[in-house]
């Protein structure tokens, strides 16, 4: 008997800890994939991908999962990805935190959206947030920045979303799904 109860409790410490890692999984996919990106490869583009990605992952699991992406680990990440882009520290922390109370409040009637809806949605904020960045880098600059980098921050956004919501999509109804563990 003693034996069994044993086995229990150690099923039990697996599960948790399965739970556990599947709950983490969106913030430490979020934060594993900026500090790839982050990798100074010398490939084209990949500075503006870095915004991109990281305000698709904090749209998608705020949308889905809000409970997995608290807000100090989306501050954490807007300094992160502040450190890694050279940008002012701070900036894309409330960015991100903007983006994730925007999305948060209206989660209620997005998380009944179609898909191409969802996109749109996020085309929007992606939008919004870019052009925030653009104009509080310029005010810093005192003096306008050029649009042709804020436009390509915008459409790399809208055109990486589907790919990176659809791998989102996938991790969440297998490997990061809760509920399975």
């Amino acid at each position: 008997m003693a034996r069994r109860a044993s086995v229990r409790r150690d099923m039990n410490i697996w599960r948790r800890l399965d739970m556990a890692s599947r709950y983490i999984w969106p913030a430490a996919l979020t934060v594993f994939g900026l500090l790839i990106i982050g990798v100074p490869l010398g490939l084209p583009g990949l500075a503006a991908l870095r915004p991109a990605y990281v305000m698709a992952c904090v749209y998608f699991w705020s949308l889905y999962r809000p409970s997995s992406l608290p807000a100090p680990v989306v501050a954490l990440t807007g300094l992160l990805l502040d450190l890694l882009g050279m940008s002012p520290l701070g900036m894309w922390a409330v960015l991100l935190l903007l983006l994730q109370g925007a999305t948060l409040l209206a989660r209620r009637r997005l998380i009944s959206f179609s898909f191409l809806q969802n996109w749109l949605a996020f085309s929007g904020l992606a939008a919004v947030v870019s052009l925030l960045a653009w104009a509080l880098q310029s005010l810093l600059d005192l003096q306008a920045l050029p649009l042709l980098p804020l436009g390509v921050q915008i459409f790399v956004a809208i055109g990486v979303y589907p790919l990176l919501a659809w791998m989102f999509i996938k991790a969440h109804r297998g490997a990061a799904a809760v509920e399975l563990a």
